[in-house]
């Protein structure tokens, strides 16, 4: 994804191509219907897909950093978008996460890595990584991938937090436990 409504990719040849479309939403469609098709040619999904919609600005989020975020959440049916499971798109508020904190499913923890303010991702996310076995009661079926459009609208980065000394203190050389994710996605907490 590319600005102003350009992508661009390599095909199987390693050629590299772009592509200007007309519209926002034409750019947008296109990549999900890219992620879309990744994840029906591979034989099983076994990490989450990610594609960039928008790209935001500023510095990539990272484990410990503060969202805020809009998201839809689809079930992924006969190799496509099924029915939407939860949404705060309409809604007055924004799903507030600390990233690396396990308060979300893992796929979210992965898939959001990266992410700038202002970014759009769409996201593809296997049983194991979502709701696994036991599913959402009455929204999200036991074994169901599921699709999210998660939109990052504020971003508090965790080196912003100062120290008692007034400087700057990051949590990767903080000597208090880390809200980094262990190898599991989740924190020690």
């Amino acid at each position: 994804v590319q600005p102003n409504n350009y992508s661009t990719f390599y095909d199987d040849q390693r050629q590299n191509w772009s592509i200007m479309f007309e519209s926002e939403k034409a750019a947008e469609d296109f990549s999900k219907q890219v992620c879309i098709a990744k994840c029906n040619s591979s034989p099983a999904l076994d990490s989450v897909l990610c594609q960039d919609l928008l790209l935001g600005e500023g510095q990539g989020v990272e484990g410990g950093d503060s969202l805020e975020v809009a998201y839809t959440g689809w079930l992924f049916q006969n190799n496509g978008l099924g029915q939407v499971f939860d949404s705060n798109v309409n809604k007055d508020k924004l799903l507030r996460l600390k990233l690396g904190s396990g308060k979300v499913i893992k796929g979210w923890e992965e898939g959001m890595l990266g992410m700038k303010k202002g970014g759009r991702r769409f996201l593809i996310i296997p049983p194991a990584w979502a709701y696994g076995a036991q599913g959402v009661a009455a929204r999200v079926p036991p074994d169901s991938t599921v699709v999210f459009e998660v939109e990052v609208r504020r971003v508090k980065l965790a080196k912003e937090c100062s120290g008692s000394d007034g400087l700057s203190v990051s949590s990767r050389d903080s000597p208090a436990p880390s809200p980094v994710p262990s190898s599991d996605g989740f924190s020690s907490d």
